[in-house]
């Protein structure tokens, strides 16, 4: 791949092998205007299955009316093939969804809980208390089944509606639901306003509160371009585990200013070049997201997509 062939060198303090949580599948797929087929999602997931990806989230189980894009999470799940050594993971609201994904097998699932007020109403429909007290005993039943449980943290550096976001309530909402029993945080940039030094912050308040780095992820919007700086001071600072889309799709349905997530192709050529292993083959990354793009209509705005692609999106 290109990488090599132009060297790599590495930096001090990154880990010498990351997991990407790919998300393209639901996070990705729910703030497309184009509705795939089960067929073409279950295609999807394959294919990044085959480009190297262990953890692919696969869908949601929200109320259909909310995310019309992943109303055929139940046909996917019995669609797909689930492999040896790959996590699926899956997003559940509430105990209706979980018990949905519990007839289906699955063994991860996630919860999605906003650190600020504002979200948590608009997202949830429920202040913040009352969100995470609806996901208290959805969190504890699952682990008694023995399910992984990860809690996402919105709006982790800033909100639309309540602009910039103190580190303490970002570690406020992590130790409820780390105490509740999630077994990894993935703090999100829901609308792409982090910077570096934001990022130490927040990470900083998290480790003096007692979190374990090894516990935490990180999810960036590259709104306003900086989510590969973001992630690589997270890597420089013990992160590892990053959450990227195939492509750079997404966004938030329920936070207008919120764009694509950080591409997979860009990331892993970054890592490439650092020398930092993440498992997954480019090559297949770039064919997969050329092969999407196709079917959604649009290019892709990966920049690692477009170098590589050759004008084929």
């Amino acid at each position: 791949m290109p990488p090599p062939a132009f060297g790599h060198a590495p930096l001090p303090g990154l880990p010498a092998h990351i997991t990407v949580w790919e998300v393209g599948p639901r996070d990705g797929l729910q703030n497309e205007s184009t509705v795939l087929p089960v067929a073409v999602k279950a295609e999807l997931i394959e294919r990044l299955a085959d480009a190297g990806s262990t953890v692919i989230e696969t869908t949601s189980f929200v109320h259909p009316a909310w995310v019309p894009q992943l109303a055929d999470a139940e046909d996917l799940l019995r669609t797909i093939e689930r492999r040896p050594g790959v996590r699926y993971p899956v997003m559940v609201p509430n105990q209706r969804g979980l018990d949905r994904a519990r007839v289906l097998g699955v063994q991860d699932i996630a919860v999605f809980a906003s650190v600020t007020e504002s979200f948590a109403v608009r997202n949830l429909n429920r202040s913040l208390d009352e969100s995470l007290a609806m996901f208290d005993p959805v969190v504890a039943a699952a682990r008694a089944d023995g399910i992984r449980v990860r809690g996402y943290l919105s709006m982790c550096w800033g909100d639309p509606w309540e602009g910039a976001v103190a580190p303490g309530q970002v570690v406020d909402v992590a130790i409820r639901l780390r105490d509740m029993g999630c077994t990894e945080l993935s703090l999100g940039d829901t609308i792409g306003v982090a910077t570096p030094g934001r990022v130490v912050a927040v990470l900083d308040a998290l480790t003096a509160a007692g979190v374990e780095i090894a516990d935490v992820a990180v999810h960036f919007h590259d709104t306003y371009g900086q989510a590969l700086a973001n992630t690589l001071t997270a890597l420089q600072h013990g992160v590892v585990t990053v959450d990227s889309a195939a492509g750079g799709l997404g966004g938030c349905p329920f936070a207008g200013s919120a764009t694509g997530n950080l591409a997979t192709e860009d990331l892993v050529w970054q890592l490439d070049g650092l020398g930092v292993d993440t498992g997954l083959d480019l090559g297949r990354l770039v064919d997969t997201s050329v092969w999407l793009a196709g079917r959604l209509g649009r290019p892709s705005p990966s920049r690692v997509v477009q170098a590589l692609s050759g004008g084929r999106t």
